[in-house]
C-alpha cells in the first residue's frame, strides 16, 4: 500500500495504549475528536497525555460532542487549557441544538499517525471485549492517508460552536460532508446531515451489488428499505450474508427495534447473530475484499442524521485480518434460528420490538426536523 500501513485495534486496551502512545510521541500537534469523553480511566490518563504535550509545546486542540460527553464536569479540560490547550464543544447542548451530533471517533498527531474506529474515551471500553468491557474495533493508520483526516477534523473544528442551520435534514449536504477521498488505497468517508450523497452509504451500497460474501458487525442495526433489499438480493443470488449484533446492548430500545426486522432478513437466507459476552460496539463492515471501519452504525441516525467518519480499505491483509475477528466473534455469539425466531416470543415482546422500530426509524427523524427548525 505505499507509504500506508495501517494496525487494527481489537480491544480497548489495545485502542487507549495506542492513543496514549501516540500523543506522547506527538513533536508539533495533536488533534483529539470524539463522541463521549468521560471522567475516570481511561480519561484522566488520556487527559494527563494531553498535558504533558500541550506543556512542551505541541499544538493541542480536543474536540467532544456536547451531548455525549455532557457528564463531564465543566473544568475538567482546565488543566489542558492552562499551557495553551484549545477545548471546543460540538453544538452545546440546548434543546434547539439537540439533534444533531458529532459522532465520530478520530485522533491526528504530526499529520502523520491517525487512529479512528467505534472506541469512545470511556471507562465501558477497557478490556478485552470478552471477559471485560464492550466489544469494539479501531484502526492505527500512518502514511498519505493522516492528511485527509486531518482535513476532516478541521472541517468539524471549524463548525464546532456554529449554531446548526434551520431545517437541517431537509437541506442538501455540505460537499465536505459527502466527499470521499482516496489516499493510497484507502478512502476516507465522512458524513453528515441533510439531503444528499451519504458517502459511507452510497459506496457500501454500490460494494453490495456484486457481492458474494457480506460480513457486518454494528451496534445499532436498523437499515433502511434500499439497504435491507440489498443485503437480502446478495442471499438470494447465492452469495452469503452474516450479520453480527448486539445480544445485550447500552440502548435496549434499538435493540428491540433491530429485531423488528429479523424475521423477514431469515426468510431471505441472511444469517443473523447476537454477540453474548459483553456489549457489542463494533462498527465493522466486511465485503469481499472491502473492509469499512469508524463510527456509522446502520441506522437513521448514523446514516442521516449525525456526523460521522469511516474509512475503506481494499487491501488483502485487511480481509484477513478482519475475517479472523469476525471468526472469533461469531463463535462467541448466539445464531438466530429462521424456522423458531417467530414463536420464541412472546406477543408483548413483538409488539415493544414493532413500536421502537417505529420511534427510531419514523419519530425519531421527525423529532429531530421539528427541533432542528430555529425559530429565531
Amino acid at each position: 500500500m505505499g507509504d500506508t500501513s495501517f494496525q487494527w485495534l481489537k480491544t480497548g486496551d489495545e485502542a487507549f495504549s495506542a492513543l496514549i502512545a501516540a500523543i506522547e510521541g506527538a513533536r508539533n500537534s495533536v488533534s483529539l475528536e470524539t463522541y463521549i469523553f468521560a471522567d475516570g480511566n481511561p480519561g484522566e490518563a488520556v487527559r494527563d497525555a494531553l498535558i504533558r504535550a500541550s506543556r512542551r509545546g505541541v499544538s493541542v486542540r480536543v474536540m467532544i460532542d456536547g451531548l455525549g460527553s455532557s457528564s463531564l464536569d465543566e473544568g475538567f479540560f482546565d488543566p489542558v487549557r492552562a499551557p495553551g490547550g484549545e477545548v471546543r464543544i460540538f453544538n452545546p447542548l440546548t434543546l434547539r441544538r439537540l439533534p444533531v451530533r458529532n459522532h465520530r471517533k478520530l485522533l491526528v498527531v504530526d499529520q502523520t499517525l491517525a487512529i479512528t474506529g467505534g472506541f469512545n474515551v470511556a471507562p465501558e471500553y477497557l478490556g478485552d471485549g470478552i471477559r471485560a468491557g464492550w466489544r469494539d474495533i479501531g484502526i492505527r493508520l500512518t502514511g498519505p492517508v493522516v492528511e485527509t483526516l486531518a482535513d476532516t477534523f478541521e472541517a468539524m473544528w471549524e463548525r464546532a460552536e456554529q449554531r446548526q442551520p434551520r431545517f437541517v435534514r431537509l437541506r442538501r449536504r455540505r460537499p465536505e460532508d459527502s466527499l470521499s477521498a482516496r489516499s493510497d488505497g484507502i478512502r476516507v468517508l465522512p458524513s453528515g446531515p441533510g439531503r444528499g450523497r451519504n458517502a459511507f452509504l452510497a459506496e457500501f451500497l454500490e460494494c453490495l451489488e456484486e457481492a458474494r460474501d457480506v460480513r457486518i458487525a454494528v451496534a445499532y442495526f436498523l437499515p433502511g428499505l434500499a439497504l435491507r433489499a440489498a443485503l437480502r438480493r446478495v442471499a438470494a443470488r447465492g452469495g452469503r450474508v452474516r450479520i453480527l449484533v448486539p445480544g445485550k446492548s447500552d440502548v435496549s430500545i434499538s435493540l428491540r427495534a433491530g429485531r423488528f426486522l429479523y424475521g423477514r432478513m431469515l426468510r431471505s437466507g441472511v444469517e443473523i447473530r447476537e454477540y453474548a459476552p459483553q456489549v457489542l460496539h463494533a462498527k465493522l463492515y466486511r465485503v469481499d475484499d472491502s473492509v469499512f471501519v469508524g463510527s456509522s452504525n446502520l441506522d437513521t441516525r448514523s446514516l442521516h442524521i449525525n456526523h460521522e467518519l469511516m474509512v475503506r480499505i481494499q487491501h488483502p491483509d485487511a480481509a484477513a485480518e478482519t475475517a479472523a475477528w469476525f471468526e472469533s466473534a461469531e463463535s462467541m455469539a448466539q445464531p438466530i434460528d429462521a424456522a423458531t425466531w417467530t414463536r420464541s416470543r412472546s406477543w408483548w415482546e413483538k409488539l415493544r420490538e414493532r413500536w421502537s422500530f417505529l420511534v427510531l426509524s419514523r419519530i425519531d427523524p421527525y423529532v429531530t426536523r421539528w427541533l432542528a427548525e430555529d425559530p429565531r
